[in-house]
C-alpha cells in the first residue's frame, strides 16, 4: 500500500480555467507583487544612471497626464504638449525594474487605466471582438503593457490597429520590453513583411533605455533549485502543515496541460495557491511548449508562489539551441525568475 503524503495534495492538472471578457478587463490592474509599487521605492542602481532618469522622465510623463486631464475638462479634446509624447517604451533587459517602474506610473496617474500584460490585452480582443474590445479600453486615460512581444503577424496587426485608436482618442500607453519597439518580431516571423505596421507602433513611443544588472540575481547563485525526492517531500509537507494551499504535480502533465488553457486564464489557474511542487521536471526543446512554460512562470512570479522541483533545474529546460534564437530574451527572462522561485524555499 501507497503512504506516499503527496498523494491528497491538489494538482494543477485537475483545474480547467477559463476567463471571459468582462473578467480579463477587471483584471487589468498590476499584479500584487506590485499593488503598492511607487516611484520612491524604486531603488535605482548609482551604477547605473539610466535607472535614475528613467524615474525622472515618468515623473515628467505623468505630470503630464494630470495637467491633459485639466485641459480635457474645458475642451472637446485633450491637447498634448508638444514635447511629451503619445507613450513612453521601456527598454531593457531583464530584472533592472521595468514592471515596477510602470506599476508605479499607472498608481500616479488619475483617471480610468488599464495594466495587462501583452498576452492579456491580444486575449482580450479574442474574447470581445476587435470592436468591443477598443470600446472597453477606449476613454482610458492610461494602458499600460507589460511584457510587449510581437511574437506573430496577427498579433501585429491588432496592436498596430488598437494602439493607434487608442492614441488618437487622447489615450496615453506605457510599455515594456526587453526589445527595443523597432526591432519587435525579429527572429520569430518575417518582420520585413511587416515593416510598415512595426513602425507604426514605435511611432507611438518615446523608447527610454534602463540599463542594468539583474536584481533577482544579486545573492543568489546562479542556478534554479532541483532537490531529491526526500527533501521534496520534506518541503511540501512542512507547507501543507502551516495551512498553505500546496499543489503537487508532475512537469510533463502539467506542460500537457497548459496547452488546454489559453494563457491568459494561467492565473486563474493558480488561484489560492501558495506553494508549487513540480516532479520530475525534464528539459524541452519543443519552442511552442517553451513559450507556454514562460507565460505561466510569468504569472507564477507576479503571484510570488515559490516552487520545489525535482528533476533538470528549472533553468536548464531551455534545450536544443533555444537560447540562440529570437526568443532568446523570453527564455532568459523566465529562468531569471525561476531561479528567484525555487531558491525562497531552499
Amino acid at each position: 500500500m501507497d503512504t506516499n503524503p503527496l498523494l491528497t495534495l491538489p494538482r494543477l492538472v485537475d483545474r480547467l480555467p477559463g476567463i471571459s471578457g468582462p473578467e480579463i478587463v477587471r483584471n487589468l490592474v498590476p499584479p500584487p507583487q506590485f499593488a503598492h509599487a511607487t516611484f520612491e521605492s524604486y531603488q535605482p542602481d548609482s551604477a547605473y544612471p539610466s535607472q535614475a532618469a528613467t524615474v525622472k522622465r515618468l515623473r515628467e510623463f505623468s505630470k503630464s497626464q494630470h495637467k491633459a486631464r485639466v485641459v480635457g475638462l474645458f475642451a472637446k479634446k485633450i491637447k498634448t504638449p508638444e514635447s511629451i509624447p503619445t507613450g513612453v517604451y521601456l527598454d531593457g533587459g531583464f530584472g533592472v525594474g521595468k514592471t515596477h517602474l510602470l506599476a508605479a506610473l499607472w498608481h500616479e496617474v488619475p483617471g480610468r487605466k488599464y495594466f495587462g500584460t501583452f498576452i492579456e490585452y491580444t486575449a482580450l480582443v479574442g474574447a470581445l471582438g476587435y470592436a468591443a474590445a477598443s470600446e472597453a479600453l477606449t476613454g482610458a486615460s492610461l494602458i499600460c503593457i507589460d511584457e510587449f512581444e510581437l511574437d506573430d503577424p496577427g498579433d501585429t496587426m491588432i496592436m498596430t490597429r488598437l494602439l493607434g485608436a487608442l492614441a488618437a482618442s487622447g489615450t496615453r500607453i506605457a510599455a515594456t520590453s526587453n526589445t527595443p519597439p523597432n526591432a519587435l518580431g525579429e527572429g520569430r516571423f518575417a518582420a520585413a513583411d511587416f515593416l510598415r505596421e512595426i513602425q507604426a507602433l514605435a511611432s507611438n513611443f518615446e523608447t527610454i533605455r534602463i540599463d542594468g544588472t539583474d536584481y533577482r540575481q544579486r545573492g543568489l547563485d546562479g542556478h534554479a533549485v532541483a532537490t531529491g525526492e526526500e527533501t521534496y517531500q520534506a518541503i511540501l509537507g512542512e507547507e501543507t502543515e502551516k495551512g498553505l494551499n500546496v499543489t503537487d504535480d508532475s512537469f510533463p502533465e502539467l506542460m500537457a496541460h497548459l496547452a488546454k488553457i489559453h494563457p491568459s486564464s494561467f492565473v486563474r489557474l493558480l488561484d489560492g495557491v501558495a506553494v508549487i511542487g513540480l516532479r520530475s521536471v525534464t528539459a524541452t526543446d519543443d519552442q511552442t511548449q517553451a513559450l507556454r512554460l514562460v507565460a505561466f512562470i510569468d504569472r507564477v512570479y507576479d503571484a510570488q508562489i515559490p516552487i520545489v522541483a525535482t528533476g533538470v533545474p528549472l533553468d536548464q529546460v531551455f534545450a536544443g539551441g533555444m537560447l540562440n534564437g529570437g526568443y532568446r530574451k523570453k527564455y532568459l527572462r523566465a529562468m531569471s525568475r525561476m531561479i528567484a522561485l525555487t531558491s525562497e524555499l531552499a
